[in-house]
């Protein structure tokens, strides 16, 4: 039996997709994510699961050498693909299934677009494949499980001692003992996470002593960055009219794209799945007659659930004065308290936005916040809740840093975007 072609044929028919979003990239990562979808090839979490990394934005100098981090923790077969715009992300993941595929099928195929970026490594290496759906939150439920050799931890393949993990020091913990120390980094590139961002933790046992926070990486041509999720305010700022119903279904949008997120990191991807499609359904203009009762269900679904608010309980605490005093507005200033205090607050501004979706009144940008805030380009609101993290991670418990990350969900495509860069350079 030839077992190499057969890998290869699996592979190709439906690749695992390790999706790396960079920041600008953010309408890339939601077209790639829809298609995945569409199609049905499985989404990876780590390089270890995996058999395409596509890489969805413009070119950033600085992340490249952990995205070759990535390449290199990926098993063979393997291939690589990058779309740096939207219109890109379908020939990019057509190139990366072919340079997937066996000799006979690569070579009858087209030669990938220029733009897709594509190359491929390994023809040999079975894959062992374990499929699972927990439905409820508090399980991982990444829904596909891979045994291989590679590094599934938090740090998105940056780090490089055995085992995937830094050596541990040794210092001082908050009761004066003496334990080890690990400097671990999460991100730039994790599942769940914003696209870009490095937190990097000094531990002593599972808990975080210190906290620090990359200045996130900038393209190579700021005029290829754009904040997607503020371009309403961006161009309503520029003196462009903008009708109030296409800036709410922009943040609500928003809202469902940041609960996807933390439902998948709190574990439940039955409802992840269900956010990311009322998501794209509002940023495709769906009417609101035809979204509006599966956004009612989903939001009293995922606010009533007892589970999910005894997960998210006492975590990350901010009172609303203080996320203030930091210079956070929007709904985690709003919130004023946990993690459960924020994603309860996302739905609520959710069911606060339906009645508004098609609403033709001119944009005001004074008067209605961007997703994460009261829209400046000299005050990115995401530049606030970024600062607060160290705040929030210090002293808790590293299973918790995830999900205070996704409860804030700052979005680093406002720091590197077009109309902030020209205001920051005067």
């Amino acid at each position: 039996m030839d077992l190499t072609g057969l890998t290869l044929r699996v592979a190709a028919a439906r690749p695992h997709v390790l999706l790396a979003a960079v920041p600008g990239g953010t309408a890339v990562r939601l077209a790639a994510e829809r298609l995945l979808r569409a199609r049905d090839w499985p989404r990876a979490s780590t390089p270890a699961q995996a058999d395409l990394l596509f890489v969805a934005g413009p070119d950033l100098p600085e992340l490249r050498t952990p995205l070759e981090r990535l390449w290199r923790d990926m098993p063979a077969p393997r291939a690589r693909v990058h779309a740096r715009t939207a219109d890109e992300v379908e020939d990019a993941l057509n190139a990366g299934r072919a340079l997937l595929g066996p000799p006979a099928v690569r070579s009858a195929s087209a030669a990938p677009p220029a733009d897709a970026g594509g190359h491929r490594e390994g023809d040999h290496g079975a894959r062992e494949r374990h499929e699972g759906d927990d439905q409820t939150p508090g399980h991982d439920g990444h829904g596909d499980h891979r045994g291989h050799g590679g590094h599934g931890g938090h740090s998105g393949g940056q780090t490089e001692m055995p085992g995937g993990l830094p050596m541990a020091g040794q210092g001082a913990d908050r009761d004066g003992l003496t334990l080890d120390q690990l400097h671990l980094p999460l991100g730039p590139f994790l599942a769940d996470w914003p696209a870009g961002l490095t937190v990097r933790l000094v531990l002593q046992g599972d808990v975080v002593q210190r906290v620090d926070v990359d200045e996130p990486a900038r393209p190579f041509d700021d005029a290829a960055a754009e904040a997607f999720w503020v371009h309403p305010w961006l161009r309503a700022a520029s003196g462009e009219p903008v009708p109030v119903g296409e800036a709410v279904r922009r943040r609500a949008a928003a809202h469902l794209d940041s609960l996807g997120r933390l439902l998948a990191v709190a574990g439940w991807p039955a409802e992840a799945v269900r956010a990311r499609r009322l998501r794209d359904d509002l940023l495709y203009g769906a009417p609101r007659a035809a979204v509006a009762p599966r956004l009612e269900r989903f939001t009293r679904r995922v606010g009533g659930s007892r589970t999910l608010a005894w997960l998210t309980r006492g975590i990350g605490v901010v009172t609303a004065q203080k996320a203030r005093e930091a210079g956070v507005g929007g709904p985690a200033a709003r919130a004023g308290g946990d993690v459960t205090s924020r994603y309860r607050q996302w739905l609520a501004d959710i069911r606060r936005d339906l009645p508004r979706l098609e609403d033709p009144a001119p944009l005001d940008v004074a008067v209605e916040d961007s997703p994460r805030g009261p829209w400046s380009a000299e005050h990115p609101p995401s530049a606030a809740l970024i600062a607060l993290l160290p705040r929030l991670l210090e002293g808790a418990e590293l299973a918790a840093a995830r999900l205070v990350v996704a409860s804030l969900d700052p979005d680093p495509d406002e720091l590197v975007s077009r109309g902030v860069v020209e205001v920051a350079r005067g």
